[in-house]
């Protein structure tokens, strides 16, 4: 990369803080002279205006995403050896949740089109044992949950969205995070809405969902050394609300930024050979948390926007079910071979609000290089999506 080149990143989350920072300065004031740290009124103000957002009724915020799945779960009756079906192409945190609680994850494939959860291939994975369906709204799109919906209507089990990546997305104009019979949802700091660290929450209409989300997530209490379960200690602090409240406010707009950046990609990108572009899928809006191609040799292209200074990455370039931690299921190579062969092929461009234009042609431009030029040596192999980017 030549010195006098700019580099381009995955995320950019310096832009976003300068456009909050007296907002966010001015909030920590706040907090710090009442010392009200650990829940309070700024926590209580946010988990309003989200659940507004959301359009659900309760919103519960926690310390993270994963705990918000773990927590949204156990409210809904998951428990111990009991199975959740979810997409092989995810982060491996939605697994996880399911894990933590002694249940049982089912991975299943992707539709091919968006890589979004194959409803069929749900309704072939349930069994007596299955407790829970686990649609990801992934890299900023709603999956098909009315059709898991019909599933578990049949069957007698909920649906839990894991929302982490599409705050602000809609399905058939109904908002991700309001579809389900709770969702869950992560505010780690490259996510559409950010935090200054580990956040999460969940979001639902069922009043008794809210109420033990709570509950276990204060170590099982509801009144001060008073223990009905042995909970966690999972709770959203007051210094990431005040963050949370400043770029909430400004959610819309930025995905509107990032609406427009996926079109410009769109036709930047129309016509150039190599490369597949995302879509969105029909009754979705799509909030672009991430903006997802599809090429050949992808970890040689992947080392070559590199060297040009683009900040491209990679979601997620093992699928649940071949990952060593899940070894343990049993599911070989070819178990899901939509998930299989997308891992090998996807790469993450570039995608945040305050992205230019410049920025994108020159990140196609060096795209198209690199889909185009011949192979003329092994390259490395490619380096983690950088901080910001993970989950």
């Amino acid at each position: 990369m030549s010195q006098h080149t700019t580099p381009i990143p995955l995320v950019d989350l310096v832009s976003q803080q300068a456009e909050v920072a007296d907002e966010v300065r001015a909030g920590l004031d706040d907090v710090l002279a009442a010392c009200a740290f650990v829940g309070g009124p700024v926590v209580d103000a946010f988990e309003r205006e989200y659940a507004a957002h959301v359009g659900a009724r309760h919103c519960v915020g926690v310390a993270n995403g994963t705990d918000a799945l773990e927590l949204a779960l156990r409210a809904v009756g998951v428990g111990r050896d009991d199975e959740v079906v979810l997409p092989a192409n995810t982060f491996v945190a939605t697994a996880e949740a399911v894990s933590r609680l002694g249940a049982v994850p089912v991975p299943v494939d992707v539709d091919d089109e968006h890589l979004l959860i194959d409803a069929a291939a749900v309704r072939r994975a349930v069994t007596s044992r299955t407790r829970a369906l686990v649609p990801v709204h992934l890299f900023g799109q709603c999956a098909p949950v009315e059709a898991l919906l019909d599933i578990g209507r049949d069957l007698g089990v909920p649906v839990v969205e894991d929302a982490a990546q599409a705050q602000g997305a809609r399905r058939h104009g109904r908002p991700a995070g309001s579809l389900g019979a709770a969702a869950a949802t992560s505010f780690y700091p490259g996510k559409n809405l950010g935090a200054a660290g580990d956040a999460g929450a969940v979001t639902t209409d069922d009043p008794e969902v809210a109420r033990l989300v709570r509950m276990v997530a204060a170590h099982g209490s509801e009144q001060k050394y008073v223990h009905a379960e042995i909970g966690v200690n999972s709770r959203l602090d007051a210094v990431q609300a005040v963050v949370l409240r400043a770029k909430l406010a400004r959610l819309e707009a930025w995905n509107a930024r990032r609406r427009r950046a996926a079109r410009r990609y769109d036709a930047l990108l129309e016509g150039v050979p190599g490369v597949r572009r995302p879509s969105e899928a029909a009754g979705n809006q799509h909030v672009w948390h991430l903006y997802v191609v599809r090429v050949a040799d992808r970890d040689r292209v992947l080392a070559r926007l590199h060297e040009a200074g683009i900040g491209a990455g990679i979601h997620y370039p093992t699928p649940v079910h071949r990952t060593e931690a899940y070894a343990g299921l049993g599911l070989g190579a070819g178990s899901f071979p939509v998930a299989e062969r997308a891992a090998g092929e996807i790469l993450s461009l570039p995608m945040y609000p305050h992205l230019t234009a410049e920025a994108q042609e020159r990140v196609v431009s060096v795209l198209t290089a690199a889909v185009t030029a011949p192979v003329t040596a092994p390259v490395a192999a490619p380096v983690a999506a950088p901080v910001g980017a993970r989950r």
